[in-house]
């Protein structure tokens, strides 16, 4: 105990937001490496070409809102996402889900719901924000850019053939290849929580408010907060509620959109599996995207 009381104020606060934002993720990671495991041993390529729809607008929309059936928190999204990939879910049906699930699960939607006074505003506008985000990726992955978003390097793909396998070694599969996964994509939440947690404390939010003076400005602001503050999906309504007053309702907007989509422990989890290419189009587009979605917001 001695060795933290020596320690300057402003590290405790590091290491204690830094352990706060780990213990909100760590079971949604859990939970998503679990998923992505039992992906792994059930859901053959065949299986999900049964599924999808044949027409490519139609598997854009099908990725854009599954998340209300195949809900997921955005800190274990990516594991998930990387094994619909790899099990032949074309991109421009998995982006969509990677940008929605977090947002329009109805977890997240009643969050929004209560945390804005049981208003329907935010939830509607919440919800048409991130699938128009979604349906314009999906659009472009389909029919405009590379679709092909995983690093060339990764290692390749065996499919195995579990058909044969009795059921307890079924499960027992799944969960070694969530363990694996669980380990792979932790390093990178561990990072990203460092990095998110001492720019919490490091760059105070006073700085962050005293430069919002227009609505485009305070948007720019609002999406920098969300990036920085990293939080959960579940969570972020209630803070975004605490801060309509300073802001207003499309920097809000803004802040509600782009957290669980791009925040810094995402980030480094996206960049294990995708390549920069893609990182770079999907961040760029979806900003722009809400930017200009919030700014119509603001002037209605």
């Amino acid at each position: 105990m001695e060795v933290f009381n020596q320690l300057p104020a402003s590290v405790l606060q590091w290491f204690a937001i830094f352990l706060s934002i780990i213990i909100e993720a760590l079971p949604f990671v859990l939970l998503g490496t679990i998923l992505s495991g039992f992906i792994e041993v059930y859901v053959t390529p065949d299986f999900v070409q049964r599924f999808l729809p044949k027409n490519k607008f139609l598997r854009i929309l099908f990725g854009t809102f599954i998340g209300f059936v195949f809900p997921s928190c955005e800190c274990g999204i990516v594991p998930i996402i990387n094994r619909f990939l790899e099990k032949k879910v074309p991109s421009y049906t998995a982006v969509p889900f990677l940008a929605t699930a977090p947002i329009i699960n109805p977890i997240v939607l009643f969050a929004t719901y209560s945390a804005f006074g049981n208003s329907l505003r935010f939830l509607l506008l919440r919800l048409i924000g991130a699938s128009i985000v979604a349906i314009v990726l999906g659009l472009m992955l389909a029919f405009v850019v590379d679709e092909n978003i995983l690093k060339d390097n990764a290692k390749p793909v065996h499919f195995h053939d579990y058909s044969n396998v009795k059921w307890y070694k079924k499960i027992f599969f799944a969960l070694a290849h969530a363990i694996d996964e669980f380990f792979d994509t932790g390093r990178y939440l561990v990072f990203g929580t460092l990095i998110a947690s001492a720019m919490q404390v490091y760059l105070p939010t006073r700085i962050l408010t005293s430069i919002s003076g227009n609505v485009l400005t305070a948007i720019l602001v609002m999406m920098l907060l969300a990036f920085i503050l990293s939080l959960c999906s579940e969570a972020d309504a209630f803070i975004g509620a605490s801060l309509l007053s300073s802001f207003g309702v499309a920097p809000v907007l803004a802040f509600l959109l782009i957290g669980p989509m791009v925040d810094i422990k995402n980030l480094m989890m996206m960049a294990n599996s995708f390549k920069k290419s893609f990182i770079l189009q999907f961040v760029g587009v979806s900003a722009s995207i809400i930017i200009v979605f919030c700014l119509i917001v603001g002037v209605m």
